[in-house]
């Protein structure tokens, strides 16, 4: 599910030069939240901006949630990462096994100028105050969820059922889309960038 480097594209290269002139939004660090639906693209197009940015850490909210947690996990984000980050150290957290069902080995994801939390639910309202940026991948929930469930395969398929639920039941509550500054858009050839609702007059 986490993206590989691809071609450079021109409209990610600029996007990750307005980024680096933000100011800090959390300690030194300027986090960038990547939003939408599950299959929507949003792994492929971090590692992409990550790579633009010259390597920036991306935090995979994948390794946050569990089985048991899809979407409650807003403690252990803001203990483990959000806090030693604001307070200019590096972060530690365990990610989570989807196959073991358990929480591994510890990982450190090091303060760094940028870097990109990705995942259903990175514009949610407990972490938008620490982003310096939220950006929603603009492609419909249908045709996301259809997408996720192809990757994922058959044998996921009751899986993919309650997340389903979990997930507009989610974003119902909480929703992010309507507070990001910056909307993408995967195209053919590359992504489009625009305004986001947060950005664009009513």
């Amino acid at each position: 599910m986490h993206a590989s480097p691809a071609p450079t594209d021109p409209a990610v290269v600029a996007l990750a030069d307005r980024l680096r002139r933000l100011p800090p939004s959390c300690g030194p660090v300027r986090l960038v939240g990547v939003d939408g639906h599950a299959g929507s693209g949003k792994s492929t197009f971090a590692g992409r901006l990550a790579d633009a940015l010259g390597g920036a850490p991306v935090l995979h909210l994948d390794d946050i949630a569990t089985h048991e947690e899809l979407f409650a996990w807003t403690g252990r984000l803001l203990d483990q990462v959000i806090g030693p980050l604001r307070h200019g150290r590096s972060a530690r957290y365990a990610p989570y096994d989807w196959c073991e069902r358990s929480f591994g080995p510890a990982r450190v994801l090091p303060s760094a100028p940028v870097i990109v939390v990705e995942g259903v639910g990175a514009g949610r309202r407990a972490l938008r105050p620490s982003l310096a940026r939220l950006v929603w991948m603009e492609f419909p929930e249908e045709e996301a969820w259809a997408r996720g469930r192809a990757r994922d395969g058959a044998e996921q398929s009751e899986f993919w059922a309650g997340w389903v639920r979990a997930e507009r039941r989610h974003f119902a509550e909480d929703p992010s889309r309507p507070f990001a500054d910056l909307l993408i858009r995967p195209g053919n050839t590359g992504y489009e960038v625009s305004p986001g609702p947060a950005t664009t007059p009513e």
